[in-house]
Protein backbone atom coordinates (compact mmCIF):
# COMPACT_ATOMS: atom_id res chain seq x y z
CA UNK A 1 0.00 0.00 0.00
CA UNK A 2 1.31 3.41 -0.92
CA UNK A 3 2.46 5.66 1.92
CA UNK A 4 2.25 9.43 1.68
CA UNK A 5 4.30 12.14 3.39
CA UNK A 6 3.35 15.81 3.12
CA UNK A 7 5.71 18.73 3.54
CA UNK A 8 5.87 22.45 2.85
CA UNK A 9 3.39 23.82 5.35
CA UNK A 10 4.13 26.79 7.56
CA UNK A 11 3.17 30.27 8.65
CA UNK A 12 2.63 32.91 5.96
CA UNK A 13 1.04 36.34 5.81
CA UNK A 14 -2.15 36.93 3.88
CA UNK A 15 -1.37 37.33 0.19
CA UNK A 16 1.65 35.07 0.41
CA UNK A 17 2.37 31.70 -1.17
CA UNK A 18 3.29 28.19 -0.13
CA UNK A 19 3.91 25.00 -2.09
CA UNK A 20 2.91 21.75 -0.48
CA UNK A 21 4.49 18.48 -1.56
CA UNK A 22 3.30 14.94 -1.04
CA UNK A 23 5.83 12.19 -1.62
CA UNK A 24 4.71 8.62 -2.23
CA UNK A 25 6.56 5.44 -1.37
CA UNK A 26 5.39 3.17 -4.17
CA UNK A 27 6.19 2.92 -7.86
CA UNK A 28 2.46 2.38 -8.41
CA UNK A 29 1.91 6.02 -7.42
CA UNK A 30 1.44 6.87 -11.09
CA UNK A 31 -1.71 4.75 -11.23
CA UNK A 32 -3.53 6.66 -8.47
CA UNK A 33 -5.72 9.72 -8.76
CA UNK A 34 -4.56 12.11 -6.04
CA UNK A 35 -6.35 14.67 -3.94
CA UNK A 36 -5.70 17.42 -1.43
CA UNK A 37 -8.07 17.98 1.47
CA UNK A 38 -7.95 20.30 4.46
CA UNK A 39 -9.38 20.48 7.94
CA UNK A 40 -9.68 23.67 9.94
CA UNK A 41 -10.15 23.64 13.74
CA UNK A 42 -13.69 22.71 14.65
CA UNK A 43 -14.64 21.96 11.05
CA UNK A 44 -15.00 18.84 8.96
CA UNK A 45 -12.39 17.82 6.42
CA UNK A 46 -13.11 19.37 3.05
CA UNK A 47 -12.01 18.79 -0.52
CA UNK A 48 -9.49 21.21 -2.02
CA UNK A 49 -8.21 19.78 -5.32
CA UNK A 50 -7.80 16.53 -7.24
CA UNK A 51 -5.81 15.33 -10.23
CA UNK A 52 -6.07 12.27 -12.46
CA UNK A 53 -3.31 9.66 -12.61
CA UNK A 54 -1.80 11.26 -15.72
CA UNK A 55 -2.44 14.88 -14.76
CA UNK A 56 -4.77 15.47 -17.69
CA UNK A 57 -7.71 16.56 -15.54
CA UNK A 58 -7.90 18.62 -12.37
CA UNK A 59 -10.76 19.90 -10.24
CA UNK A 60 -10.84 22.50 -7.48
CA UNK A 61 -12.99 23.70 -4.64
CA UNK A 62 -14.65 26.89 -5.84
CA UNK A 63 -13.03 29.10 -3.22
CA UNK A 64 -9.49 28.16 -4.30
CA UNK A 65 -9.95 28.34 -8.08
CA UNK A 66 -7.48 30.75 -9.62
CA UNK A 67 -5.30 30.72 -6.48
CA UNK A 68 -4.30 27.07 -6.03
CA UNK A 69 -2.75 24.71 -8.57
CA UNK A 70 -2.45 20.95 -8.20
CA UNK A 71 0.17 19.11 -10.23
CA UNK A 72 2.11 15.87 -10.14
CA UNK A 73 5.41 14.39 -11.20
CA UNK A 74 5.06 10.64 -11.61
CA UNK A 75 8.80 10.16 -12.03
CA UNK A 76 9.41 11.79 -8.65
CA UNK A 77 6.27 10.14 -7.21
CA UNK A 78 5.16 13.48 -5.87
CA UNK A 79 2.01 15.58 -6.02
CA UNK A 80 2.09 19.31 -5.37
CA UNK A 81 -0.29 22.03 -4.29
CA UNK A 82 0.86 25.52 -5.18
CA UNK A 83 -1.08 28.01 -3.08
CA UNK A 84 -1.00 31.69 -3.99
CA UNK A 85 -2.86 34.73 -2.65
CA UNK A 86 -3.42 32.91 0.61
CA UNK A 87 -6.18 34.08 2.92
CA UNK A 88 -6.67 33.56 6.67
CA UNK A 89 -9.60 31.26 5.86
CA UNK A 90 -7.13 28.91 4.14
CA UNK A 91 -5.67 28.11 7.56
CA UNK A 92 -5.98 24.35 8.13
CA UNK A 93 -4.15 21.07 8.25
CA UNK A 94 -3.70 19.95 4.64
CA UNK A 95 -3.76 16.27 3.72
CA UNK A 96 -2.91 14.51 0.50
CA UNK A 97 -4.65 11.28 -0.38
CA UNK A 98 -4.49 8.52 -2.98
CA UNK A 99 -7.81 7.51 -4.44
CA UNK A 100 -9.63 4.61 -6.02
CA UNK A 101 -11.15 7.04 -8.45
CA UNK A 102 -10.82 10.67 -9.51
CA UNK A 103 -13.23 12.29 -7.09
CA UNK A 104 -14.01 15.22 -4.79
CA UNK A 105 -15.34 12.85 -2.10
CA UNK A 106 -13.09 11.86 0.79
CA UNK A 107 -14.65 8.38 0.91
CA UNK A 108 -13.14 7.64 -2.51
CA UNK A 109 -9.63 8.08 -1.12
CA UNK A 110 -8.04 5.09 0.58
CA UNK A 111 -4.63 6.26 1.71
CA UNK A 112 -3.89 9.49 3.58
CA UNK A 113 -0.80 11.35 4.65
CA UNK A 114 -0.25 12.66 8.16
CA UNK A 115 -1.05 16.25 7.24
CA UNK A 116 0.87 19.50 7.23
CA UNK A 117 -0.20 22.69 9.00
CA UNK A 118 -0.79 25.85 6.98
CA UNK A 119 -1.39 29.04 8.95
CA UNK A 120 -2.20 32.32 7.22
CA UNK A 121 -2.00 35.44 9.35
CA UNK A 122 -4.01 38.57 8.59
Amino acid sequence: QVQLVESGGGLVQAGGSLRLSCAASERTFSSYPMGWFRQAPGKEREFVAAITWNGNSVVYKDSVKGRFTISRDNVKKTVYLQMNSLKPEDTAVYYCAAGRTYSTLSNDYTTWGQGTQVTVSS
